[in-house]
């Protein structure tokens, strides 16, 4: 046994979930990483699941970049995770050990164009470890597992009064950030559409609200997450099974429409459906992946000199900003955490986010202690 202080005793081994097939996860033991240069070994307490983390078990990397990635056997999967620094790696000093943190998915390679600009989750070597890119979770090993290294650009320090499950959730806030960051910024008073009340979207509506967005609508089409988007600050909801979404939001701004939409539902008719929602001059962020290719109305997106952006993940730091809302208590982000189970009962800890069982939002593992 290694250790980095006698307070926190570091092993040889760990317990981990790896990859193996297709849906194929195995509860084993592998090494412990250690730390290299500007690195830090984190003993993880807490990871959320995303629903990319089921595309990546069933499917691989969504989306993927550069004519496509093989499945990543062997691996361990798991992105939106918090823990302790308990060990650190040569010349580095932003952290101490026992500091509580939350982490980014993304640590850029440092050398290509798109992160010379600071746009590392567009990392132009994106899935080449040899050439200094991690996406912790997506491609290098990630958090269902009690240790992970983690570059310490990805690292946000948690405060001592938050609780480990609310700050496995910061990740997902700072998508949210970004989503709004692409689009140009909010400038108080604007109107946004956050569309689909996943995770995501439930906290792009608190994101846009704690930064003075006026008005914000949610749409979907469950009543219990549109009730939760109004907990978290929307001001208008619309159930899209009951009215049509277009014309709610034409009611709701009095003909004029919204500056901004926030797209989260990946459905096939969203982006047909935000070109008619904003205003002239409008801006669209995509933040989902649909499940097949969409027809979308380009004259439209012409004739009214549309903006369309996409994003993947919490790039541009952004979740340091989303943290800094998060401690100031401008949003209560625990409200989309429905569930926790420990670490060896992953499988059923998918299993409840999969199939929405107890209307699952935002399912956290926990570590044993």
């Amino acid at each position: 046994m290694t250790a980095s202080s006698n307070e926190f005793p570091i092993p040889d081994r760990m317990r981990a979930w790896v990859l193996g097939g297709p849906e194929e996860l195995v509860f084993t033991e592998k090494p412990v990483p250690q730390p290299g240069p500007a690195e830090v070994l984190v003993r993880i307490d807490a990871v959320a699941i995303c629903a990319t983390d089921l595309e990546i078990i069933s499917h691989g990397v969504p989306a993927k970049i550069g004519g496509g990635l093989p499945f990543n056997k062997n691996f361990t999967p798991g992105h939106e995770y918090m823990g302790t620094v308990v060990k650190l790696g040569p010349t580095v000093d932003e952290y101490g050990i026992g500091e509580r943190v939350t982490v980014e998915v993304h640590a850029g390679c440092g050398r290509c164009e798109r992160c010379r600009q600071g746009m590392y989750t567009s990392c132009l070597n994106y899935g080449e470890p040899q050439k200094g890119h991690r996406a912790n979770g997506f491609t290098t090993d990630g958090g269902f597992a009690q240790y992970a290294v983690n570059h310490v650009n990805t690292l946000v320090h948690v405060p001592d009064d938050m609780t480990d499950e609310e700050a496995t959730l910061v990740v997902t806030a700072g998508t949210s950030m970004y989503g709004l960051d692409v689009l140009g910024g909010l400038i108080a008073g604007e109107g946004v559409v956050v569309s689909g009340p996943g995770p995501i979207g439930l906290l792009g509506v608190a994101v846009a609200k704690a930064l003075g967005a006026d008005p914000v609508i949610l749409t979907g089409t469950r009543d219990a997450r549109l009730e939760l988007g109004k907990r978290l600050g929307a001001d208008h909801v619309v159930n899209i099974r009951r009215e049509d979404p277009v014309a709610a939001v034409r009611r709701l701004t009095a003909g004029r429409g919204v500056h901004f939409v926030v797209e989260c539902s990946g459905a096939p008719e969203a982006m047909n459906q935000s070109a008619q929602m904003v205003n002239r001059g409008g801006r669209i962020c995509l933040a989902a992946f649909p499940h097949a290719p969409a027809e979308v109305d380009i004259a439209q997106i012409v004739r009214n000199n549309i903006y369309v952006y996409g994003i993947r993940g919490e790039g541009q730091s952004a979740t340091h900003r989303a943290m800094a809302l998060m401690k100031q208590k401008r949003f209560d982000a625990k409200l989309i955490h429905t569930h926790t189970f420990p670490l060896d009962q992953l499988p059923t800890a998918l299993k409840y986010a999969r199939e929405r069982i107890e209307d699952a939002i935002k399912v956290v593992v926990k570590m044993p202690r």
